[in-house]
């Protein structure tokens, strides 16, 4: 008994998904599409609700330019949005060496496509490294803050309205201080369990010794941060200092409300984990590419499908760069 095939009328056709190819696209480009637009609701999502609490608290909100200002090997050196700029530079730059490889694989020129692919390769390990060490310096701080018993944080400038560092601000006091451990102290207490390097007490010393001035976090009409007299710093430091703040996590921030740590936390985040993905899904179409994968089938449309991954990456992060650092 001859068994009986099933015909779609598709056979030897790209699109293996009904009787009609929507777009003249294979099915492979099609569910690339689908996988790109829910990731767009995705991102969308996210970016709005880092938008509606940027408006709740609009007058607190951290000035970008004072919050990733280092460069590489330029330590002190006020530099705003340069490190960011060249990230973005250097993704972007990735973009268009993939174009170049998907229109040589249209080409058929392997080596072309092998020269490409490996250069976006590289953009974007050199965007992650950078992204870990803005991280790294975002973590760790570089001034430290105060915060205050009612949550807000306030910093420490002088005469000019320059930042200055706890450093210059603390006096040490003699006595040891004890870190929180669970075996020398309440182990259910998870709140101050870091240590800092100057205890409040060493602030307020040294506070009143110097001729600092206190800066809060709330805007005034011109969108700078309302710098106290020197009566009314002496005021706020004494009344209302609580604990050393340095760096920023996911309950504290020296630079301001800590959701903005956590926005920046969990969307840079998550857009880094999809240069990584991408970065890894590139290699493995790169070394298909070295030992003539694509060459066999006579088409290059796995690099096309990446490359489609890939420009979605980059197009995510403009928005990313727009909300966090420019607006």
């Amino acid at each position: 008994m001859e068994a009986t095939v099933v015909r779609t009328g598709t056979e030897g056709k790209t699109w293996g998904g009904g009787s009609k190819s929507p777009l003249k696209a294979s099915y492979g480009k099609m569910m690339m599409w689908y996988f790109i637009t829910s990731d767009a609701l995705t991102f969308s999502a996210f970016l709005a609700a880092y938008g509606f609490s940027r408006y709740k608290f609009i007058d607190s909100w951290p000035i970008a330019d004072e919050v990733f200002n280092h460069f590489p090997f330029m330590h002190g050196t006020d530099a705003p949005m340069y490190y960011v700029a060249l990230m973005t530079f250097i993704l972007i730059f990735s973009s268009v060496t993939m174009v170049l490889a998907v229109d040589a694989g249209h080409q058929m020129k392997k080596s072309k496509v092998t020269l490409y692919m490996f250069l976006t390769i590289i953009g974007g390990a050199i965007f992650l490294g950078s992204q870990a060490w803005e991280w790294k310096n975002f973590i760790k701080g570089e001034y430290g803050a105060v915060e205050t018993n009612g949550g807000q944080i306030i910093q420490f400038v002088d005469a000019e309205g320059e930042r200055v560092a706890l450093e210059k601000v603390a006096k040490v006091l003699p006595g040891d201080r004890v870190e929180h451990e669970s075996k020398n102290g309440l182990w259910y207490v998870t709140d101050d369990s870091a240590l800092p390097t100057y205890s409040i007490d060493e602030v307020k010393e040294g506070f009143k010794e110097s001729n600092y001035l206190v800066r809060t976090q709330m805007l005034d009409e011109n969108g700078a941060k309302t710098i106290l007299s020197r009566e009314e710093s002496l005021a706020m430091i004494n009344d209302n200092a609580a604990r050393v703040v340095e760096g920023a996590n996911l309950t504290r921030n020296e630079y301001g409300p800590p959701l903005f740590a956590d926005f920046f936390f969990f969307i840079t985040g998550f857009h880094g984990f999809h240069v990584f993905t991408g970065v890894l899904i590139n290699i493995i179409i790169f070394f298909n590419v070295i030992i003539g994968t694509y060459e066999k089938r006579k088409s290059y449309e796995m690099v096309e499908k990446v490359g489609l991954y890939w420009h979605f990456v980059d197009l995510v992060w403009v928005f990313v760069f727009t909300f966090f650092y420019l607006v």
